[in-house]
C-alpha cells in the first residue's frame, strides 16, 4: 500500500474527531497487525502526569489490537533529582553526562529501577501486561565506551575526552524482546548496556531506541520529543524525508542543534533494518495513535530511500 502524508490542520481532538479517527483506523489496524513498533518515551510526555497516563493507555491499546509495541525510555530529570539529593555534581559534553563509577550505579538504580517500573505500571494499569527490563537483561544491548574529541581553538590540537561509563550500542540481541512480545507481554527497556569488559554503561535513550528498532526490524520507530518534528528553513513541518534528504538538510544547516542527533538516530535505525522512523511531538495527547492511525501522521517520517 502506498503511503501519503500531509500537514494536519488540528491535532487536538474533540469527541467527534476522536470518533472519526476510530472509524477511520481499521485500514491501519490491518496494516500494522503483527508488526513491531518501537517507541522512545521521554521528555515532556514523561514528566506530565496526564500525558503519562494517556501514553500508558495508548501503548496498551496497540498490544490489544494485535500490534507488538516495545518501549525504550529515558529518565534524565529523575536522574538529576537523585544526583542532587545525593549531592553528586553532573558535567555534560555534547549533551552526554560524564559518568564515573559511582554515578553509573545511581543511574542504573534510577533508570532500571524506579523509572522502569513506573513506565511498565502505566501500561499495566491500562489493561495490558508490561515487563520492565534493562539492556543488560539477557545481554540484550552490548555497549562500548563513547569517546568524544575536542579541538583547542588556539593550537587546533584535538584531544580525546573520557566520558567515563557512557556507552553506545554495538550489538542488540533481540531474543528477550521476541520472547516477551510472543508471550503477549510488552517489553519496557531501560537504556543501560553491558560492555564486553563487563562494565555497565549509560546509553542515550534515543540511541538505544534506534538500535533496538533496527535489530527487531521495526515497522516504525516513534521518537517522542518536545517539538512537532523536523522543520524547514521557514519553520514549517517537514512531513517526510529520505535518509539522503535528511543528511543533506543537516549539511545545509536546515536541521540544527539537538535535532541533529535525533535525525541521525533515525537514519541509522532505517539503515539497520527499521522500515521507517518518525519524530513526533510527545506533548500532544495520543501522538502515537495519530501517527499510526491517520493518513496525515503527526510528525516527520524518515525512511531509507
Amino acid at each position: 500500500m502506498t503511503e501519503t502524508r500531509g500537514a494536519s490542520s488540528g491535532l487536538h481532538l474533540d469527541a467527534a474527531q476522536e470518533a472519526a479517527v476510530l472509524a477511520g483506523a481499521l485500514p491501519y489496524l490491518r496494516r500494522y497487525a503483527g508488526d513491531t513498533i518501537v517507541v522512545k518515551y521521554g521528555g515532556h510526555a514523561m514528566g506530565n502526569a496526564s500525558l503519562a497516563k494517556t501514553f500508558g493507555r495508548d501503548i496498551a491499546l496497540l498490544k490489544l489490537v494485535g500490534i507488538n509495541p516495545v518501549v525504550v525510555h529515558g529518565g534524565g530529570p529523575q536522574i538529576n533529582q537523585m544526583l542532587k539529593r545525593l549531592d553528586i555534581p553532573s558535567t555534560f559534553v555534547d549533551g552526554l553526562r560524564v559518568t564515573d563509577a559511582d554515578m553509573v550505579d545511581v543511574i542504573e538504580m534510577v533508570l532500571a529501577g524506579s523509572v522502569n517500573k513506573e513506565v511498565a505500571e502505566l501500561i499495566n494499569q491500562a489493561g495490558a501486561l508490561a515487563v520492565g527490563i534493562s539492556g543488560k537483561d539477557g545481554q540484550m544491548i552490548t555497549a562500548r565506551k563513547v569517546r568524544r574529541t575536542v579541538r583547542d581553538t588556539d593550537s587546533q590540537i584535538e584531544r580525546v575526552l573520557d566520558l567515563g561509563f557512557v556507552g553506545e550500542p554495538v550489538k542488540v540481541d533481540p531474543r528477550v524482546i521476541y520472547a516477551l512480545s510472543g508471550s503477549g507481554l510488552i517489553p519496557v527497556i531501560a537504556p543501560v548496556g553491558l560492555g564486553e569488559d563487563g562494565a555497565t554503561y549509560n546509553i542515550n535513550a534515543d540511541t538505544a531506541a534506534g538500535a533496538v528498532a533496527g535489530a527487531v526490524h521495526a515497522t516504525r520507530l516513534l521518537m517522542l520529543t518536545d517539538v512537532p518534528g523536523v522543520l524547514d528553513a521557514n519553520g514549517e513541518l517537514i512531513s517526510e524525508l529520505t535518509a539522503s534528504q535528511a543528511r543533506q538538510a543537516i549539511a545545509d544547516g536546515v536541521i540544527t542543534g539537538g535535532m541533529i542527533p535525533k535525525v541521525e538516530t533515525c537514519i541509522e535505525a532505517v539503515q539497520a533494518g527499521a522500515r521507517a522512523a518518525v519524530i513526533i511531538d510527545g506533548r500532544i495527547p495520543h501522538a502515537c495513535l495519530l501517527e499510526l492511525f491517520t493518513t496525515s501522521g503527526s510528525g516527520t517520517l524518515i525512511r531509507a530511500e
